[in-house]
C-alpha cells in the first residue's frame, strides 16, 4: 500500500517521506506538533557529554553507488566529542574491511546512533560531513534527539577483547546457513536508510536530503529468514517519527548490521525494503503494527571488526510483551 508523497512544508524536521508514512499510521497531526518541539537542530550538553563517554558510535552513510550502510565505530571513551552544540567530532574510520570504508567525505550525508547497552539510553544525530582527514572526521549537526529505551537489551563489558585486525570475507548476493543462522538467533540490528530529493520532487528550500541509522530489537527470531534472499521483521510501536519507514517509503534501499557482542563479528545485509501495510495479528508478533520485508542483494562478512567483548544482560519489558517465531 502506497500514498502520494506529500510535499513538506517549510521549516518541518519532518521530509515528505516521513509524512507520508506519518498520514498512513494516523500520526501526523501529532508529530507535527511534537517533532518540531523534540527534534533540535543542535544538541543539548547532556546529549554532548553522553556521546563522548561512548565505547562505540552506530554509523549510517552511503557508499560511492549510493546504497546505505550501517556500520560500528570504535574507540576508547572520548573518541568521540562535541566542542559545540553543532559540531561532533569522531576520531575513528571505517577501515579497509567495512563496506563505508573511503565513503566518510566532506558533503556526505551521515546519520549517527550513540547507545549505550548498560543503560539503554540512546540519542541520534544526523547531519553532513564537514571535514574528514586519517585520524576521524567532523559533521555539522542537523537534526538531534532521543529516543526512548525500548526493545533494547542490556549488555556489559567483558575484561576480554579482540586484538586482531578485522578480517573481511568475499561478499556474497545470498544468505549462506551461518549468516542464516545468526540473523535468525539476534535480538538486535541496526538499519541504514537514505532520503533524498531525486524521490519525492522536493524543492531545496526543505530538509531534502540526509541518512538515518536506528536500532531494532526483539526476542530471538523477531527477524524471519523466509529465504537465502529475503528478511521480513516486525515494526513495532516507537516513538512515531518513522524516521526509517519514512525514508524506505521513498528509497527502498537500506543497509543492515548484526553484531554478535561475543565474538566482534559483523554481518553486513544489503538489499530493497517494502512496508506491509496489512492487519499484522497474525504476525505472531503482539503489538506488531506492520511489518518490513527485506529483498537481500548483498552480504558481507567481517571477523572481529567489534574490539570490545559483551556479555547479555537482561532484555527489556517491552520486548517481553510481544510475540516470537521460532529460530531456525
Amino acid at each position: 500500500m502506497t500514498a502520494p508523497v506529500p510535499t513538506s512544508p517549510t521549516g518541518s524536521p519532518f521530509h515528505a517521506g516521513e509524512m507520508a508514512v506519518q498520514t498512513l499510521a494516523g500520526s501526523r497531526e501529532a508529530m507535527a506538533e511534537i517533532g518540531a518541539r523534540v527534534i533540535q537542530t543542535s544538541m543539548p550538553d547532556q546529549h554532548r557529554q553522553f556521546f563522548a563517554q561512548l565505547p562505540f558510535l552506530v554509523v549510517g552513510a552511503l557508499d560511492s553507488h549510493g546504497q546505505p550502510w550501517a556500520t560500528l565505530l570504535s574507540g576508547t571513551p572520548g573518541f568521540v566529542q562535541s566542542p559545540d552544540p553543532t559540531l561532533l567530532r569522531v576520531h575513528a574510520l571505517p577501515p579497509s574491511t567495512d563496506p563505508l570504508h573511503g565513503a566518510i567525505t566532506p558533503g556526505a550525508p551521515i546519520g549517527m546512533l550513540g547507545l549505550e547497552p548498560s543503560t539503554r539510553r540512546r540519542n541520534r544525530v544526523n547531519g553532513t560531513v564537514i571535514e574528514a582527514h586519517a585520524q576521524g572526521f567532523a559533521i555539522r549537526v542537523a537534526q538531534s534527539f532521543g529516543n526512548c529505551p525500548q526493545y533494547i537489551r542490556k549488555r556489559e563489558t567483558t575484561p576480554h577483547s579482540h586484538d586482531e585486525a578485522p578480517r573481511a570475507e568475499p561478499s556474497q548476493t545470498s544468505l549462506d546457513d551461518d549468516a542464516q543462522w545468526q540473523i535468525a538467533s539476534a535480538d538486535t540490528f541496526f538499519i541504514a536508510s537514505h532520503y533524498g530529493p531525486q524521490h519525492a520532487g522536493e524543492d531545496a528550500t526543505e530538509r531534502s536530503v540526509g541518512t538515518d541509522v536506528s536500532h531494532r530489537g526483539g526476542k530471538p527470531g523477531f527477524v524471519r529468514v523466509e529465504d537465502a534472499h529475503t528478511l521480513t521483521w516486525p515494526d513495532f510501536r516507537g516513538n512515531a517519527f518513522y524516521n526509517t519507514l519514512g525514508n524506505l517509503h521513498a528509497n527502498p534501499r537500506a543497509g543492515l548490521v548484526f553484531v554478535d557482542f561475543a565474538t566482534g563479528d559483523f554481518l553486513h545485509v544489503a538489499g530493497d525494503a517494502e512496508i506491509l501495510w496489512q492487519d499484522e495479528a497474525q504476525s505472531g508478533f503482539e503489538g506488531a503494527q506492520r511489518l518490513v520485508r527485506l529483498h537481500v542483494r548483498e552480504v558481507r562478512r567481517v571477523h572481529g571488526a567489534l574490539p570490545l567483548q559483551w556479555r547479555d544482560g537482561e532484555t527489556s519489558p517491552s520486548v517481553e510483551r510481544t510475540g516470537a517465531w521460532p529460530t531456525v
